[in-house]
């Protein structure tokens, strides 16, 4: 939530003020039925999803890291094998294959994208590797056609988190790829009330497979067939969820909206690189570059200024604690990760607030 003098990254307050009358009857719904875990609720909201997302299949799960984790573990990737994906992003994505017991192998990323380099993914493959996850940062999907090529053939598992209706020639993120995971973590363009995550598919195996293993691998009650998890959506988070979901289109063209107004107001401005916002690009950040500047002082200037920017991701995932130097580098994501910074957007963002950032931003610049 915003103080007073403060814009935060993030406000969803005139969001859930719009929406609470319906946020409080879908609530109510649940609370007197009783319901609380999967049930009649959650069967909506998936089929309501895949309706939206143009898939056959969408399984509600406990959260987007889950979604990472299952879809692997439906796909059959396990100790052994290797998984291309980008350094730069959030540890979930690397994470997920290790969790599984597969090696994550880093690919190096595009500057002008943030995302995955399709060449670099053709370079990195190897008879151990067993798919490709690439991950639709900041709201823009990869370029689906150069990672197919690339990839060979094998299974793309999108990690669509920061990419709820977001697009690519038309086909929703999460219907491109063999698995779709999504996450409805407060801070996502469409969001729950606490964590929640999607598992989309065209497959009806590895939907089956899904469901199974999001209810510790059982198809029939108390009839365990296989090692699973207890990842269940909520049945509340997806009575929210339901009520936001109609809006999402109109959430996501507001904050292209608002990139439109930081283009306008940063554009020719020395020392700033600006995000390219093509079709289908739905903005969950607006992330500038500022080469050759000290980001950090930067982002602290505009912090004590009452302008809370964040930085998307300052140390790339192949160089966390938790690997050590076991990977080669990655120099584009190295670098990229001291020039990056995540201005405040939000659908209701108002254009004060936008040049008030800018503003800070230029005189943070010149200090």
């Amino acid at each position: 939530m915003s103080q007073p003098n403060i814009v935060p990254p993030l406000d969803l307050k005139e969001q859930i003020v719009s929406l609470r009358p319906a946020l409080d009857k879908a609530m109510d719904r649940i609370i007197s039925t009783g319901a609380f875990v999967l049930g009649a609720e959650v069967a909506s909201f998936e089929d309501e999803i895949a309706d939206y997302l143009g898939v056959e299949h969408a399984v509600g799960l406990n959260s987007g890291t889950d979604a990472l984790v299952i879809a692997l573990r439906a796909l059959d990737v396990g100790p052994g094998d290797e998984v291309i994906t980008t350094p730069f992003t959030f540890f979930a994505s690397a994470e997920a294959i290790c969790l599984v017991g597969a090696t994550p192998v880093f690919a190096d990323i595009d500057e002008t994208t943030f995302n995955i380099c399709p060449q670099a993914v053709s370079n990195a493959l190897t008879p151990k590797t067993k798919a490709l996850m690439p991950v639709h940062l900041y709201g823009r999907v990869c370029n689906h056609e150069e990672l197919v090529l690339a990839s060979d053939g094998l299974p793309i598992v999108e990690d669509a988190c920061q990419a709820f209706g977001a697009s690519w020639k038309g086909t929703k993120a999460g219907a491109l790829g063999a698995v779709g995971s999504f996450s409805f973590y407060p801070t996502k363009n469409l969001s729950a009330f606490g964590d929640g995550g999607l598992l989309s598919t065209n497959d009806p195996n590895l939907a089956q497979k899904a469901r199974m293993l999001r209810q510790h691998g059982e198809q029939s009650r108390y009839n365990n067939e296989i090692l699973g998890y207890n990842s269940r959506l909520d049945a509340l988070q997806a009575a929210v969820l339901r009520v936001k979901l109609p809006h999402i289109d109109k959430w996501n063209d507001a904050r292209r909206t608002a990139a439109s107004r930081y283009e306008k107001l940063l554009t020719d401005t020395p020392g700033i690189i600006l995000p390219e916002i093509p079709d289908g690009h739905i903005v969950h950040q607006y992330t500038v570059r500022l080469p050759g500047a000290d980001r950090d002082a930067i982002q602290a200037r505009m912090r004590e200024a009452g302008v809370i920017t964040m930085v998307y991701y300052p140390i790339p995932a192949h160089r966390l604690p938790v690997f050590g130097d076991r990977f080669p580098s990655c120099p584009v994501a190295e670098r990229l990760a001291g020039e990056v910074l995540s201005l405040p957007v939000w659908p209701e963002i108002a254009p004060a607030q936008q040049e008030r950032v800018v503003s800070t931003l230029l005189s943070a610049l010149k200090a």
